[in-house]
């Protein structure tokens, strides 16, 4: 299995997942980045007129209460006067974002080629070999339409092979 597969693997395997992080990451953007950089603005700006910048530090600390404003933050970040800080936070937002993303898919990567894949399958016999040992109807279940019939002469014990996992 090659590296793009095992990625398209872990990328399928964690879409619901995806989904649920890429909404909870724009209601982020405009719940966290927006008000901040509203403060930061609002920081700078009386810095840069007082020329003093503890003023500015406790003006942008003042002003993180913004937080519960989230109506007039969408409105005001979208003007010339708060845009560029927005646009920083959100890509500095989003850069964080991806690298906490990354960290999932990798950890979502399959270990193996055999990650995934059905325990118990009859792909190993063709053309239904399988039932020369085998019945499709009745006796103890071993796979989809495979079972090993309890009148058969011998011996019928099942020896089942797994790894078995312990959290």
């Amino acid at each position: 299995m090659g590296f793009w597969e095992k990625i398209r693997r872990a990328i399928h395997k964690m879409k619901g997942r995806l989904i649920i992080y890429a909404v909870a990451v724009v209601v982020g953007i405009f719940a966290i980045v927006a008000p901040i950089s509203r403060a930061v603005t609002d920081g700078i700006n009386v810095a840069n007129q007082t020329g003093n910048q503890t003023e500015g530090i406790q003006t942008f600390f003042y002003h993180l209460a913004y937080i519960t404003e989230p109506g007039e933050n969408i409105t005001k970040v979208f003007t010339a006067e708060y845009f560029g800080n927005f646009m920083t936070g959100v890509w500095v937002f989003l850069l964080i974002a991806a690298f906490f993303a990354l960290i999932g898919i990798i950890k979502a990567l399959p270990k193996h080629e055999f990650d995934d894949i059905e325990n118990g399958s009859s792909d190993w016999a063709e053309n239904g070999e399988q039932y020369r040992i085998l019945s499709k109807k009745s006796g103890i279940i071993l796979a989809e339409k495979n079972y090993l019939p309890v009148d058969k002469r011998g011996n019928v014990n099942v020896l089942v092979v797994r790894r078995f996992w312990c959290w």
